[in-house]
């Protein structure tokens, strides 16, 4: 009030006022042309203590300051800085300038009572020393206590006694920072010398400088300046101050002041709308006999160790490290938490939902008790509970009427912890946006989703062509086609030695694919005699006997597996045939499905498993429903009891989870949300599942159901690599061998012989018997043997067994334009010895002699 009726004098006068001390920000709004104010505002330090405080994670913060103009002008602005980095400020303790230390003492044993550990101090030494005196006496300055004082006490804690200094052992301070120059420190030493007894606080340092300014402003103004005052015009009804006189040159003076600029003993003086500015505080720490700078905070970069460092200028901090080591009251080093449960503090209230479904979550029986709330929910928060550092007094208290039925529906809940009814909320609370506007949740103890489950029917009617399905058509088409390839590799490998694969070229086809096919049941009964067909038809065999057996394997799942179909698998089927659907009473979910486009007429309540159930089996045809659409915890524990009847199926709508929710700003949501971390990693949540959410032993996992997809050729790839590769180096290293032995043919110097003319004669000796194998010659030799021992002069026919040799239909002869003899012209000798040879063995094959049928004696 004094510092406001001298600015309105100065008003009234147009003479500029001076002030190094009035600090209140309240005084900034009086908006006077004549009023400078040569100090620090006290409300450009709020930000260093928000800063302070979000470096180290408190959530909580009760101001403590006098009861007059000087404390209550900057907890507005304390308050909104506090806010800006999410901490609150549950309670503000206001000390009268002349309470009592029976006062104190009261009022500081009732923040004991409370959770909040940070408070932060506002108010000149005089009241301050007594507020530590006292916090000392009964037990407040120790390890779990965060003090905080403004610079109201720091710019004069030189003058504090040192019995007052050991009361406030680990507090923090905020102070001006005033920088160290040659001029200040020459100014000291002139000072100790005329005032040895005073000491020299930022006050005087101001005090000089803004005399300075002045003086500079009268220079400035003085050589045309006189000074003189006038008398203002005034009525009968004028009040004293109208009677004062209004000076002549007071609005030069105060525009001179204005444009006034120096560097001062207490740093750069400049004056902006008559306010001395101030961007960097110092961080100190009381500790011994006096205090220890931790760092700085400036408007710029934030919390630094030191000023104009490297870092200074590119980024902000908000980090704790940037400050040097604090030694905390208690001489402790450990950073306190910032709140604590106090022992006779109050017991949480923890507010609980009243259901009448799906029990298994949260179930509150009648009549009430802390034992009679159980429940999955529950559990939980007793084991997350178990895994705090200290102990929580805690009592449930239902959210029921008179009858025990829940009064609303979870955002009803919740509301009740903002408006303070309840400490907290513990139940099957899903985190959703609306709600987070009132209320602070812990991380999830459970993933969520909205899901929609629908009926299922088994899919009996077996298709004609079923025994297609157990393989895709591309592995279909690539077995049909590697069947032929292997077949025709056979015959290649085969037709010239082995009388088997001989005959005409329809009988020749039908042997070598018949012979292919039949290695699906391992049926060929003609025998292979080359080494490379061997070869080949063992990699085959070993392929085609898998792909035999998980063909089985496919196809007996396929029709004894039950085939089990959902009815509707998509929303969008449900919107078109407008079909009913469910959700819980209550439920956000109902908000969900009218986003979806389900009408209200669509839409069905259920409050219980049973409930849900009835609808389904009453359909959506007789005012029951088609599908439901329920929370995955709320479902998963459906289809535990119903899993033979229903299935859940896509889409699966996002959602955060349970979770537990406490009022914005508790200090527990940290803890609690650390200790749920804890419980859900371990085996202790595993636990609780298999109490609250037993499977039923009839149910199987849906996770060891066997699969009825068709096969892939992506499975079988390798073996056909295999196979193939086989094949075509058996394929190439026999035509290797059969040209080698062709080459006179195919290098022959005849110029009669086109090219074209060789190519025809290979082939021709392609398509014809080796008479060389190895199979031919045994035959011959046979024969012969059988011959020699015959009687030259029989008259016996043939035996009709003789002719079971034959497999040509005709003999074959060399044609005529056989190539002559490059010099005689007569057929080459190699050639007649040939067709010798032919001609003799198919005789001998047609006219065996009879005594091939002796009888044994």
């Amino acid at each position: 009030m004094q510092a406001q009726f001298v600015i309105e004098l100065g008003d009234k006068a147009q003479v500029p006022i001076i002030t190094f001390s009035a600090k209140s920000p309240s005084l900034a709004s009086l908006r006077s042309s004549y009023f400078f104010r040569a100090t620090a505002n006290d409300s450009a330090q709020v930000g260093t203590i928000a800063a302070v405080v979000k470096a180290f994670g408190w959530r909580q913060v009760v101001p403590i300051y006098v009861d007059n103009e000087y404390g209550e002008g900057v907890i507005p602005y304390l308050t909104d800085a506090l806010q800006a980095v999410d901490a609150r400020v549950p309670y503000r303790s206001v000390i009268p300038q002349l309470a009592t230390d029976d006062y104190i003492a009261a009022e500081l044993y009732k923040l004991m009572t409370m959770p909040t550990r940070v408070f932060v101090v506002h108010m000149l030494p005089e009241l301050g020393n007594r507020i530590f005196a006292k916090a000392e006496e009964i037990g407040m300055m120790t390890e779990e206590y965060v003090w905080i004082v403004t610079d109201g006490i720091t710019d004069l804690l030189t003058t504090v006694n040192s019995s007052v200094l050991d009361s406030m052992q680990g507090v923090l301070g905020v102070k001006t920072y005033i920088p160290k120059t040659k001029a200040l420190n020459e100014f000291t030493v002139r000072w100790k010398k005329s005032s040895p007894s005073i000491p020299l606080v930022v006050y005087g340092l101001w005090a000089y400088d803004a005399v300075s300014s002045l003086a500079m402003a009268v220079e400035e103004i003085g050589k045309t300046a006189n000074f003189d005052f006038k008398k203002s015009n005034f009525s009968g009804n004028s009040t004293n101050l109208d009677l004062l006189e209004v000076s002549l040159d007071g609005p030069r003076l105060a525009k001179a002041l204005s444009r006034t600029k120096f560097r001062g003993i207490s740093g750069d003086f400049r004056l902006v709308n008559g306010q001395l500015q101030t961007s960097n505080f110092e961080i100190i720490n009381v500790n011994g006999s006096g205090e220890r700078r931790l760092g700085f905070w400036t408007l710029e970069n934030g919390l630094v160790r030191k000023l104009g460092g490297s870092r200074n200028g590119t980024t902000y901090s908000a980090s704790n490290t940037s400050l040097a080591p604090i030694i905390w009251a208690g001489d402790s080093t450990s950073v306190p938490k910032g709140w604590q449960i106090p022992a006779n503090g109050k017991t949480l209230m923890i507010g609980v939902p009243v259901k009448k479904g799906f029990e298994e979550f949260v179930n509150v029986s009648f009549p009430f008790s802390n034992d009679t709330v159980t429940g999955y929910s529950i559990d939980v928060f007793k084991a997350v509970l178990g895994k705090l550092p200290y102990s929580v007094s805690f009592e449930f208290v239902p959210f029921p009427d008179a009858q025990g039925n829940s009064t609303g529906n979870y955002n009803d809940l919740v509301y009740q912890v903002y408006s303070g009814k309840f400490g907290a909320a513990v139940g099957d609370i899903t985190i959703r946006a609306n709600r987070s506007l009132y209320v602070d949740f812990t991380l999830p103890y459970t993933e969520s989703g909205v899901s929609m489950i629908v009926p299922i029917k088994d899919d009996n009617s077996k298709n004609a062509w079923v025994f297609l399905k157990p393989l895709t058509w591309d592995l279909w088409m690539t077995s049909g086609c590697f069947f032929i390839f292997i077949g025709f590799v056979v015959w290649v490998l085969e037709h010239r030695i082995n009388v088997d694969f001989r005959g005409p070229p329809h009988y020749q086809v039908g042997t070598s694919f018949w012979y292919s096919f039949s290695t699906m049941v391992f049926a060929q009964r003609e025998r292979v005699v080359s080494n490379l067909t061997r070869f080949v038809v063992i990699i085959w065999c070993f392929v085609v006997l898998i792909l035999t057996q998980s063909y089985t394997a496919s196809l007996t799942s396929l029709l004894t597996v039950q085939q089990l179909q959902p009815t509707v698998t998509d929303v969008n089927q449900l919107l078109k045939n407008r079909e009913k659907v469910g959700y819980p009473e209550g439920s956000f979910v109902e908000g969900l499905l009218k986003q979806l486009g389900f009408e209200e007429s669509q839409l069905k309540v259920y409050n219980s498993p049973e409930d849900l159930y009835i609808l389904f089996e009453h359909g959506s045809i007789n005012g029951g429903i088609a599908a439901a659409f329920d929370e995955n915890p709320y479902m998963k524990l459906f289809l535990a009891n119903y899993c033979d009847k229903f299935v859940m199926v896509e889409p699966t709508f996002k959602a955060d989870g349970f979770a537990f929710a406490f009022p914005m700003g508790s200090p527990l949501v940290p803890d609690i949300s650390r200790a749920i971390l804890t419980v859900t990693e371990g085996n202790q949540m595993k636990d609780i599942e298999k109490v609250w959410f037993k499977k039923e032993s009839s149910c199987p996992d849906p996770n060891n159901k066997l699969s009825t997809n068709s096969l892939s050729l992506q499975s079988f790839r390798g073996l056909f690599l295999i196979a193939g590769i086989a094949s075509l180096s058996a394929l190439i290293i026999y035509m290797a061998i059969f040209l080698y032995e062709q080459r006179d043919v195919l290098m022959s110097s005849d110029s009669d012989a086109s090219l074209w003319k060789r190519v025809q004669t290979i082939f021709t000796t392609f398509n014809q018997k080796d008479l060389r194998s190895h199979t031919f010659k045994k035959s011959e030799a046979d024969n012969r043997s059988i011959v020699d021992v015959s009687s030259p002069n029989t008259n016996c026919p043939p035996s009709p067994s003789s002719y079971s040799a034959h497999t040509d239909s005709s003999f074959m002869f060399r044609e005529q334009g056989t190539p002559s003899g490059p010099e005689t012209g007569q057929a080459s000798p190699n050639v007649a010895q040939s067709v010798d040879e032919e001609i003799v063995s198919v005789v001998e094959l047609t006219f065996p002699s009879p005594v091939t049928s002796t009888t044994p004696t």
